[in-house]
């Protein structure tokens, strides 16, 4: 068979396999596997001839690119906000997976040397594929479900970051765990030198180098010589490290680190993007092609054992642990639910082990069976999630009714309000407008931090999913004028507008969208109207209303103008949430409620406590439930007053230790 051929047939069975899975919902990685266990040889028998090899060698520039990306994501700022589901849960995850499955395997084979022969290395090396999981299905599900905000979700996220990172040693550590027995140590300890050295000479001097070489490049105003540096950068770093001796995905991931750190990184993304899909989707044929379904046939009490198991383990494993790391039982069984599964750095740590020698053809095919099999049911057990929550955590039922009753709660005697979807930055801004004009609201979001720093500060905001029905009814979606949804994403959009649509039909809904796009989507889904992006956009379209009604166009200008000048520090400070955490959201000004302890000297006066802190502002001050918007220098505060401060990250967390010293 010709290559052309060849190519042919794979990007028809890739087609055919993603469209399917679109049909169906799924992720378009089921698709890729399930495709390459049907062109398999064993099967079609088309897909493997003479070019067989080649097509595994470019199978790997995909694991190549997909680490390249991961690199590029690296996110310092990030990692230190979720810092303790990281460092915490998902370090916790990684080590006593690890460990664990090493020694059980060991001691399973043990039991039965003469069919299960296993060293500690080969054990070693099939733990680091089992403590993965899958970020590309899981990531997924979770933005679909608008979970992404959620406790459990934080946890996930936190938990995959940390597995993303530990693929990186474990390429290090499998090539030299495959060298000679009486070599494993010197191999090892000199595969951690070499990393260590080439390391940090890229990331110590090489951040301005590439800052510099990318600027002269882009200075050429030419796509196509960016792309082509970008792939020059990308695999030229990848060669560097399997020079010396190491893999090729490291030399990917540093390369996509070092762009992190400039002005680059978001054209850098959007141009690889393409790229990396395609070559992620060939790997994952490539993956379903090695799998023999008639082995599935003839062992299956083998592989069976080998899916279920593992998937139990994990399931327990992340639920204790979540659930020791202060999760409630409900989010502790929805982060073990979501991360149970086998993942795709999985099927790069076994097939890296396979080509060291580490597992054996008899072993290798049951394992590789089993993790292909638990990520086909993953997005089934995600989609059985919350059913299987409520049948096994009692107290889930009372938990999501006590959510309920909060919003409920709070609405209950409002009327005529306007209910937001979403309390970022667009939705205060919005809220503050209402306030103004002494509308009511009633806001929804699912980033427990932000609901709750807002909530102190007296905002009408409740810890809820915009698009489920039981949070819109309690929000009293019946009785509201309107419903405003300020979150961009479409799908998202369109799943809440939905739900609206279906329980009241009458009120209309106003979407924000970041151009008219998707204006007739929107629209003919239930939209009433959809205004184009936030703050420049409302002003230009009061600038337009004052001009239709006869207002002076000069006027017009200085009104738009004096409303900025007025009102632009106030808009642009905003509550922050966890996923608020680039370097330039550090630099940007926001908003924070410090609430004073009950063990607060009393009468200390306010310009005595903040003084010395520069470039901070108190908006406002809530005693005993009511907002005071007269501040005054010398004003005493009392223990229980809480205060609406405005300013800089690094100022704000002086004022707060100021405030509750």
């Amino acid at each position: 068979m010709g290559s052309l051929e060849l190519a042919l047939i794979y990007l028809l069975a890739a087609v055919l396999g993603v469209a399917a899975c679109r049909m169906l919902k799924l992720p378009a990685i089921l698709g890729y596997l399930v495709v390459g266990v049907l062109i398999e040889p064993h099967t079609l028998g088309l897909a493997f001839g003479q070019d067989s090899e080649s097509v595994k060698h470019l199978a790997e520039y995909g694991v190549v690119f997909l680490m390249f990306v991961i690199g590029l994501e690296f996110n310092l700022p990030k990692l230190r906000a979720m810092r303790q589901h990281v460092f915490g849960l998902g370090l916790a995850q990684v080590a006593l997976t690890m460990a664990l499955v090493t020694f059980g395997s060991m001691f399973l084979a043990s039991l039965a040397p003469a069919h299960w022969h296993m060293d500690w290395r080969t054990a070693l090396a099939l733990s680091g594929a089992m403590a993965m999981s899958s970020t590309a299905i899981v990531v997924k599900m979770l933005s679909d479900r608008l979970e992404l905000e959620s406790e459990h979700g934080q946890r996930v996220m936190g938990v995959l970051l940390l597995q993303d990172l530990a693929v990186v040693p474990l390429l290090v550590l499998i090539p030299a765990l495959g060298s000679n027995p009486e070599q494993l140590f010197g191999a090892l300890a000199l595969a951690g030198v070499k990393a260590v050295l080439l390391i940090s000479l890229l990331l110590v001097g090489g951040q301005r180098v590439m800052r510099w070489w990318l600027t002269l490049v882009a200075r050429r105003r030419s796509e196509e010589l960016f792309m082509l540096n970008l792939l020059l950068m990308t695999l030229g770093l990848a060669w560097l490290t399997e020079q010396a001796g190491l893999s090729l995905a490291l030399g990917a991931f540093i390369c996509g680190v070092l762009i992190s750190e400039t002005e680059f990184k978001y054209q850098v993304e959007s141009q690889i993007r393409p790229f990396h899909d395609v070559l992620l989707g060939l790997f994952f044929i490539t993956i379903g092609m090695l799998l023999d379904w008639r082995l599935i046939l003839l062992q299956w009490p083998i592989v069976l054992t080998l899916m279920v198991f593992p998937v139990l383990f994990k399931l327990a494993l992340v639920a204790g642990l979540a659930k020791w790391f202060g999760a409630s039982a409900g989010v502790a069984l929805r982060t073990g639910l979501y991360l149970a599964q086998a993942g795709e750095f999985g099927f790069v740590l076994l097939t890296l082990s396979r080509r060291e020698n580490l597992v054996a053809a008899e072993l290798f095919n049951p394992v590789l069976a089993a993790m292909v099999l638990s990520m086909l049911a993953t997005p089934f057990i995600i989609m059985a999630s919350n059913r299987i929550v409520m049948r096994l955590v009692a107290s889930e039922w009372l938990q999501q009714s006590v959510q309920m009753t909060n919003i409920a709660r709070q609405s209950i005697n409002t009327t005529e309000h306007v209910i937001i979807c979403g309390y970022g930055r667009s939705g205060q801004n919005l809220a503050r407008l209402l306030e103004q004009e002494n509308i009511a609201y009633m806001a929804l979001d699912l980033d427990p931090d932000r609901v709750r720093q807002a909530a102190a500060a007296g905002d009408s905001v409740a810890f809820g999913d915009a698009a489920r029905s039981q949070a819109l009814i309690a929000a009293g979606l019946g009785r509201a004028s309107a419903v405003v949804l300020t979150f961009l994403d479409q799908h998202i959009v369109l799943k809440a507008l939905a739900t609206i649509r279906e329980l009241a039909p009458q009120v209309p809904v106003i979407v924000r969208t970041y151009s008219d796009r998707d204006l007739d989507t929107l629209r003919a889904a239930g939209a009433t109207e959809v205004v184009p992006e936030a703050i420049e956009g409302s002003l230009m379209l009061a600038s337009h209303a004052l001009a239709l009604v006869g207002v002076p166009m000069r006027r017009v200008i200085r009104i738009v103008r004096d409303q900025r000048d007025a009102r632009y520090r106030l808009l642009r400070g905003y509550f922050h949430g966890s996923d608020d955490v680039s370097e330039d959201e550090l630099q940007e000004e926001r908003l924070m409620t410090v609430t004073l302890p009950p063990e607060t000297s009393p009468g200390r006066k306010l310009n005595e406590v903040l003084a010395g802190i520069e470039a901070l502002s108190v908006v406002s001050l809530r005693r005993q439930g009511h907002s005071l918007t007269t501040i005054t220098e010398d004003m005493e505060l009392d223990p229980g007053d809480t205060l609406l401060l405005s300013g800089k990250a690094e100022a704000l967390a002086t004022a707060e230790r100021a405030l509750t010293r």
